[in-house]
This record gives C-alpha cells, structure tokens and sequence, in this order.
C-alpha cells in the first residue's frame, strides 16, 4: 500500500514517535545510512517559494543518495496545461516520490489519488506536517518528558498551527494551547480532531483570545509570522489585530522556568517575536530548523519504505 504524507493526522501516534526516533539517530551522524534511496529518485514540486522545506529536501535525499528533482512552477504545467491526476501518474512512472509546496489541500489529495508512489506535504495552505515533525522533535530535545509539557500557540491559526495542534495532541504533550485574535483562530474541525486525539493521548486542547493567560505557565511558546505568504494585502490590519500577540521577553518572563521560544521562520523582529528572545538563550529556532533536514531524511525513508 502507497504511503502519503498530507496531513500530520495521517500518522497514527506510535508513527510519528517512530519517524522522530529515526531523524534523533540520523541527526547523530549525517553520513551515517547515506544509501537508503540509493538509486531513487525524487521529484520535489514548489508552487510557492521556499528556504528550509527545498533545501532540507534537496540535501536529505543528496544524503540518503537519492536524486532530487527539483520543479518549479514554470517548469511544470501542473493543473494548467495538464491535469493535476495526469501529471501524477508521469511522475509515478518517472520517479520514486513526489514532495510538493502547494496552495490548497485538494490539489494534495488529487495528486495522491492518481499517484502510485508516495506523496508528500511539503506545505500546503491548510497544513505543514513536515514542520510539525521538526518541532516535535526539538521539544523533546530540550525536555525529558512530553507528557508534562505545555506548548502555547500564539498568533494566526494557520496550516502550522493545525499540525501543530495536531502533532503535539499524537505526541502526548500535557496541554496545547493557542491564543488568536478574534476572527483568526485555528480551523473549528482541526481543534475537535485534535482535541478528539487528546482524549486518548492525555493531550488538553484549548483555543482562547487571551495570549498573556495562554502563555503562562508554557514550557515552549511558539509564532509564526502574522501576514503569511498569500496574506500580503492584508499585512497592515493584520499588524494592528494582532498587536499583543507577540512573543515578547514579557511574555517569555511569565512561561515556565527555562521555557523555550520556538518560530517555523522566517522570522520578522519586533512584530511576532522580539529580537531578544528569537536571538537570545532561550530561543531553540536555529534548533528546530535543522531539524527540517533529519526529520525529512526520516519521512522519505517512511513513506518509501512501504
């Protein structure tokens, strides 16, 4: 059976602990394993621009001694000149992977549907799994014990919010909190799967406006920028809306005694986060995106190995 990897729900818990565990021992020597996709090759799609996702793909399957196929939009006439579905199926008898940046979910699930090789969410606008992993892994880096941590969320509702929702609700941590504005809060249907999952993991879920409440008490306190790519038009009301959402050292001072701060990047001082905190001791980002490239390595041995 063809394994993709579109949302961060499609990893039962016990598989998502399973490809972190992988990137921790790939990420203790980087030449160890390099021939694991020796001889396979990997088309990588970007429909939308991209530093950490391209480059931790492209340097994980160079590493695991597979060839990266790197498409950018113009090159490629994926669901303009050709359908999604039939470009899907020339992919599938070309290559041994498809990794894809995209817009929305359903240009996903119609590549996968018609693929007969694994597809891979790279990034799409309603979820980034691949991110998600990363993160994960870096918090259980930085604490001993997930079931006793508490991660609060603060800022958009966007794609990483809901696989963080949904990553941190499969790893078991003790509490995810996220603090939004009015009117920009997590998917309604992502929150209740999530919080479905937390009932068997242990995992609290919760979705407040109140950032300075949510943050309290926090182990990790993450953001994402506020007016992310296809959001541009909106950056000037976005700036205003979400003016104490920051993670700022204030904020920082109310978490937990060695509380980290963490960013999926990249990263704009002075509005989401303060410079002192995504630059000083605190800070695991610099952490958590190299943790791109292990956990990436670890996904296309997963996905390829069925």
């Amino acid at each position: 059976m063809t394994r993709h990897l579109l949302s961060s729900d499609d990893l039962t818990s016990a598989q998502q602990a399973s490809i972190i565990a992988r990137a921790v021992h790939v990420k203790k020597d980087r030449r160890e394993h390099a021939l694991t996709l020796e001889g396979r090759s990997v088309a990588m799609i970007f429909e939308k621009p991209s530093t950490r996702t391209r480059v931790s793909f492209e340097v994980a399957v160079s590493e695991l001694g597979g060839h990266p196929l790197v498409l950018k939009p113009d090159e490629v006439q994926l669901g303009r000149g050709e359908t999604i579905p039939d470009t899907a199926r020339i992919l599938s008898r070309f290559c041994d992977a498809i990794v894809i940046r995209t817009f929305a979910q359903h240009r996903l699930t119609a590549l996968a549907e018609a693929a007969s090789i694994p597809v891979v969410n790279a990034l799409s606008d309603e979820e980034h799994p691949c991110q998600a992993l990363a993160d994960v892994m870096t918090i259980g880096e930085r604490f001993d014990d997930l079931s006793s941590v508490r991660l609060c969320y603060l800022g958009d509702g966007n794609n990483v919010c809901h696989s963080l929702l949904l990553a941190g609700a499969k790893a078991g941590l003790e509490r995810v909190d996220v603090a939004s504005p009015p009117g920009y809060e997590p998917d309604a249907a992502v929150v209740a799967r999530a919080q479905a999952i937390g009932e068997e993991t242990g995992t609290v879920i919760a979705v407040s406006s109140e950032p300075a409440a949510a943050a309290r008490g926090a182990h990790v306190v993450y953001t994402d920028v506020w007016a992310s790519m296809g959001r541009e038009s909106e950056r000037e009301e976005r700036l205003a809306r979400f003016r104490g959402f920051a993670v700022s050292s204030a904020i920082m001072a109310s978490a937990a005694p060695g509380a980290i701060a963490m960013h999926c990047l990249p990263a704009h001082r002075g509005e989401e986060i303060d410079a002192e905190v995504i630059d000083g001791p605190a800070s695991a980002v610099w952490d958590q995106a190299e943790n791109r490239l292990h956990t990436a390595k670890a996904v296309l041995e997963w996905v390829l190995s069925s």
